[in-house]
Formats: structure tokens, sequence, C-alpha cells
């Protein structure tokens, strides 16, 4: 079994008991990205039985520059399983094993900016028929927490989550797009968490998800919560082994827009001393948004690759804002 980082159990990649907060959500997060083919992407479900839904999306990036992009509010009753809008997640063996499979339609983003306008993208776009069938086994250890005490005294409207943990993962499996079988094998990342959120809770963050092989991996975030609170970390892995990061940087390339980044340079430290310098390169980008009470949360979801000394790898650079809701 793999090794567990912080006051976490197996059992947590099982759901947990509903809380009574309307805005409880239990959610889990798969990316993958296969470097031979130069196709990722990334799934999720948020439970929010409490408002009788679940946040489903399905995100891929094909080689060409198209995205083909599914989203639902599933209707829910409960938080006994992750299963709803035609995605499902299982369990195989907790902390080691999990099964991600998605058997649905897809818009087919030719331009994936259009998503701008979600409306309008989804008018304008072809529909595909779409299957998703993914293994990831752990390359790494689960790390993280079971329970935030700092997350804990806030009002639930301004909680993000007071439980949340991620793993590095191999991934294999296989795409369906229409008639066409692509076999998968490559890297990822995935997360779990649970408690109140809102996505308006926190002014900005960088996160960034990185695999350069089976020996090598590291994660990257910047969060601010507001103006006297932010937050900079990550881990790197190699071999299986954990370190931490100690202080990090991050330098931003954006388009003309100054909301989608496209190009990213990071410094980091990890508290052995270790110092590297990790240059991203966005290969496909799709601007993705949710809004609540007048509020519009930007998040720029990138497909990316990674440059690391002589070592190249892919993963995802997500950058989440607060913005007018005019514009």
């Amino acid at each position: 079994m793999a090794q567990i980082i912080g006051n976490l159990v197996p059992e947590d990649d099982y759901t947990h008991p509903l809380g009574k907060e309307t805005n409880f959500n239990e959610s889990m997060y798969f990316n993958f990205f296969d470097p031979d083919r130069s196709i990722g992407g990334f799934v999720r479900l948020g439970n929010r039985a409490n408002e009788g839904n679940a946040e489903m999306t399905v995100c891929l990036y094909l080689a060409d520059g198209r995205v083909l992009f599914s989203f639902k509010r599933a209707p829910i009753g409960h938080n006994d399983a992750f299963n709803a809008g035609g995605l499902e997640f299982s369990v195989i063996e907790p902390s080691e094993e999990l099964r991600t499979v998605y058997s649905g339609g897809a818009a087919e983003l030719v331009d994936p900016r259009s998503m701008s306008d979600p409306a309008e993208a989804f008018k304008n776009s072809q529909r595909r028929r779409l299957k998703v069938d993914l293994t990831h086994r752990a390359s790494g250890p689960m790390y993280g927490s079971s329970h935030s005490k700092t997350e804990e005294t806030r009002d639930t409207e301004q909680q993000f989550g007071k439980a949340h943990y991620e793993q590095h993962m191999r991934v294999t499996g296989f795409l369906e797009i229409d008639d066409e079988r692509l076999e998968i094998a490559g890297y990822g990342l995935r997360d779990h968490s649970w408690g109140p959120r809102h996505w308006q809770a926190i002014q900005r963050y960088e996160w960034l998800t990185m695999n350069f092989g089976p020996d090598f991996g590291a994660m990257v975030s910047i969060i601010r919560r507001d103006a006297d609170h932010e937050k900079r970390g990550g881990v790197v892995v190699r071999n299986g082994e954990l370190s931490l990061i100690r202080n990090v940087e991050i330098e931003t390339e954006y388009e003309a827009n100054d909301l989608y980044h496209r190009g990213l340079e990071v410094r980091l430290e990890t508290r052995e001393g270790e110092n590297l310098v990790i240059q991203g390169e966005v290969m496909g980008f799709i601007p993705l948004r949710n809004r609540r009470q007048g509020m519009v949360t930007h998040i720029g979801e990138g497909m990316t690759r990674w440059h690391c000394g002589d070592r190249v790898g892919y993963g995802l650079s997500e950058y989440l804002r607060q913005v007018d809701p005019g514009l």
C-alpha cells in the first residue's frame, strides 16, 4: 500500500458522511497526460448533495488543439458514491489504485477559448460520443490532511474545503471518441476534498501539477485567500519519496487579455535546500467559470509541457481568479 503522509487513513479514499452545511462538497479529481500521444485531460465529480446535484466535468485535450468538454449539474440525493452524469469513480485498493469511467457525449471545441461564453460554445460545437476508462495507480504517497483547524474556524460561506489530499499516479487505459480508440499510458495527479466549499471563498490561486516520468513529479501551489493571507508550497516526488517545498515563485506570461496564462517559470526551494527552475509552455487552454450571487470566478485550465533541466514532462496549470462580472 502506498505511503500516507498527514493525518489520513486509506479509508479516506471513500466518501464521507454528508455534512449539514448547505454548501457541503465532496469532490474527486484526476488528471492524466500521455507524453507519446500529446493527449491529456481531467475528470471531476463534486457531490453537492444538500444542493441536490453533482458538478460533473470531463475535459480532454487532443494533440491537434481541439478540446472535448462536458459539464453537467447531475441530480443526486446522497453522498454515498461518486457516480453521476455518466461519470463514475471506483476505489480498487484504497490509497493505491482507482478507476475512472465515463460514457456520454462531449462538445468538440475547435477553439477552446470560445468557452468564455459557454452557451454560444455549446450551441456552435459538434457533439462527439466519448468513453473514458482509466486506471490510476500510485506512483508516490498520499499527502494532505483530513481536517484543517484553520479552515474549520471560518464561516461556512468562506470555506474552501477543510479536508484535502493529493497523490501522483501512473495512468493506463483508453479513450474512445466516436469509433476511434486511443490507448493511454502516462502519468497524472489526483485529489480528494470534502467540507463546505464556495469557489468565491478565495481571491486567487495557481495550482501546477507536473510529471516527468515514473521517478519524478511535482505539485506547486500559491493560494491567496485575501491580501493578508497567502500560502506557498507543494511537493517534489522522486522515486516515491516526497520532499516538501519551502518557498516558490511563479512568473507568468499572459495573453493579451492579461487573464489567460500561456507560459510560466517556476523557481522553488525544498526544505532540504534543493533549488529547481521549471519552465512551462501551455499547449492547450480552456477558460472555465463558476458564478454565484453576482460573483464570477475564472478558472483557466492549461495542458502544459514542463522543462526541468534536461527532463521534459506534462501536467496541468490551473489559475483561479475572481473577475469583474461585466467582463
